[in-house]
């Protein structure tokens, strides 16, 4: 949705109707997750994707009706083997799609939910799905305020306290509740969509290495800084456009920097009077992933270094060093694919196996 939203936003500024559908539900090898989108604006241009390129042609037409008729639509696609020219998805999954009209009469608070997310804030959007109350119907909710209704105002209430535990979480599905909000009933299906603002990427050492990992890491949606105490190093000429470059001791701008349980750090220093204080702060902080390069005999001198500045075996698990999957790289850009591949698989908890030599759902059910 994020990478959609600027075309969306300049349609909607129009006043120019447009169709959007959003994939709410999956199951077994579904190829987008919930929150993918993909809209029909005016002469049928098309933006984002839902399927990878299965069922797309169905939800244009799809998309089209919406917008003639004025009235939401919930689809399920799936694989078919009664009728092999179904439209469905070959990789044998299913989806279900909310396809809604959007205009500023029918969606009055759709330009300030696509402002917030462009401006990096958090916002959480809650459409019905199912059920009895109005099919599209939306409420965005801020952290400060809301805006919409789904209804009733006892389903606003309720809809409002979990999407606000949603957003804290950075957490999007469904939730289901009864016509006014009773939470020991199901029967009303809710889509909470959050937008929170992306996740960090703090990588140490400005290197070759660490531009290449920088590129990587915007490619992927974090927001990236880049920190070295060596101002000859530390300039943004040597990094993409928009990240962030700091001239710092490592270990003093991580301790005066926030981190969550989505943050990504990336040691690439190589130098004992870096790692080691950085790691000290980073091992006892919360992040997604904490990974230090160097050989593995660095490795093992950094760890006695660590257990003698008190880390405990806990804190020291944590460490991702050697940093990267092995994938025989050698290149800056090979060795920055190794790191991402190695955040995603811990992420996801993926084996980093080659797929053709595992068996069963490509993508299990979590």
């Amino acid at each position: 949705m994020r990478e959609i939203l600027p075309a969306l936003r300049h349609w909607y500024a129009q006043s120019a109707p447009f169709g959007l559908a959003t994939v709410v539900g999956v199951s077994r090898s579904a190829p987008r997750d919930p929150g993918a989108a993909m809209a029909v604006g005016p002469d049928d241009e098309v933006v984002g994707s839902v399927s990878g390129g299965c069922v797309e042609g169905a939800v244009f037409e799809l998309a089209q009706e919406v917008v003639e008729s004025g009235e939401a639509r919930l689809e399920t696609f799936g694989y078919s083997d009664d009728d092999a020219f179904a439209v469905g998805l070959t990789c044998g999954g299913e989806i279900t799609l909310l396809v809604r009209p959007v205009t500023p009469e029918r969606d009055p608070t759709f330009g300030a939910v696509a402002e917030t997310v462009l401006d990096g804030r958090p916002v959480t959007v809650a459409t019905v799905t199912d059920g009895p109350a109005p099919l599209g119907a939306t409420l965005a909710v801020w952290p400060d305020r809301v805006a919409g209704t789904l209804g009733t105002g006892g389903l606003d209430a309720a809809v409002t306290a979990d999407a606000r535990g949603e957003l804290a979480l950075g957490a999007t599905g469904v939730r289901h509740y009864g016509p006014r909000g009773e939470r020991r009933e199901d029967d009303v299906s809710v889509f909470l969509h959050s937008f929170a603002p992306p996740p960090r990427m703090l990588v140490f050492g400005a290197i070759d290495y660490a531009a290449a990992v920088a590129r990587v890491g915007d490619f992927l949606g974090y927001r990236v800084t880049v920190c070295d105490a060596r101002p000859v190093f530390a300039t943004p000429k040597r990094f993409p456009p928009g990240v962030e470059v700091v001239v710092d001791w490592p270990h003093r701008y991580l301790r005066a920097t926030g981190t969550d349980e989505r943050t990504v750090i990336c040691v690439l220093t190589h130098d004992p009077k870096f790692d080691v204080p950085l790691l000290e702060v980073a091992l006892r902080r919360p992040a997604a992933y904490i990974g230090a390069m160097g050989s593995r005999r660095t490795h093992d001198e950094r760890t006695k270094r660590l257990t003698e500045a008190g880390l405990t075996d806990g804190e020291l698990s944590r460490l991702r060093s050697p940093i990267g999957l092995d994938l025989g790289a050698r290149t800056p850009e090979e060795v920055a694919v190794s790191v991402a591949a190695e955040m995603v698989a811990l992420r996801w908890g993926g084996s980093g196996t080659p797929l053709t030599a595992t068996r069963g759902a490509i993508h299990p059910q979590s």
